[in-house]
């Protein structure tokens, strides 16, 4: 009974706060903050509304004043808009799917706060986009948060990396800033009033200026190793 009560408020609730993000957005389109702003809202009512409990376990202190970089977080479901949306660093953009800006009230927010939309259909214009974001990272000094699984995997082992997070850090001299979520789908009981606490860490940045010898798959794999290691350490648990 609680979980459809809190479908119902949530259904009146997401598009409000949607309409209030457009109107922040529409004061300064294209901001690179709006997309900090308009998470943290999100993150803010849907994890009320959910009865969530998201908790910084580990290195907040590594994205704090961050240098512009590159944020790789692992991707459960759609929920990470709430789950992940309160820990978006400062001037930070996300790269999504062209389809995106599409969807009532949440796509024209995503399109107003400033956040990347690519074809993925479209392999070599995605690379274009992929170099010109590389550029804005180092001339607007800007951040991009991708999800390098590149679709939702709520199994407890990463997917394979997709490569394009690695060679927008190589190509900008930028560090990668490694963030984990535990894992959380079917572990939270939104029946009870509070349905979780999920964990979330940060780890070490990883300095893609460092490793120009190396190539992206190496380190892109070792990203995921190190990501996977801190994933299995983290919790989902009632609260």
């Amino acid at each position: 009974m609680l979980l459809f009560l809190r479908c119902l408020v949530l259904a009146v609730t997401f598009p409000l706060v949607a309409v209030l993000g457009i109107i922040l957005c529409l004061l300064r389109p294209f901001h690179p903050d709006n997309t900090r702003v308009c998470g943290h809202l999100f993150s803010r009512v849907g994890c009320a509304v959910l009865g969530i409990n998201v908790v910084v376990k580990k290195g907040a202190e590594y994205i704090q004043d961050h240098a512009p970089g590159v944020v790789i977080a692992n991707h459960q479901s759609n929920l990470d808009l709430f789950v992940l949306g309160g820990v978006v660093p400062s001037r930070t953009v996300s790269v999504g799917k062209k389809s995106l800006a599409y969807l009532p009230f949440f796509g024209q927010v995503y399109w107003l706060a400033g956040n990347i939309l690519i074809d993925r259909a479209k392999a070599k214009k995605s690379l274009d986009v992929m170099r010109q974001v590389a550029d804005a990272i180092r001339t607007k000094r800007i951040t991009v948060w991708v999800f390098p699984e590149g679709t939702r995997n709520a199994s407890e082992t990463l997917l394979p990396f997709k490569k394009g997070a690695f060679l927008m850090a190589k190509e900008a001299n930028a560090p990668i800033y490694p963030v984990c979520a535990s894992r959380y789908v079917g572990k939270l009981n939104f029946n009870r009033w509070h349905a979780g606490t999920v964990e979330i860490e940060w780890m070490p940045p990883i300095l893609a200026v460092d490793n120009q010898q190396e190539d992206s798959s190496v380190l892109m794999e070792e990203a995921r190793q190190s990501m996977q290691t801190v994933l299995s350490t983290l919790e989902t648990r009632p609260h």
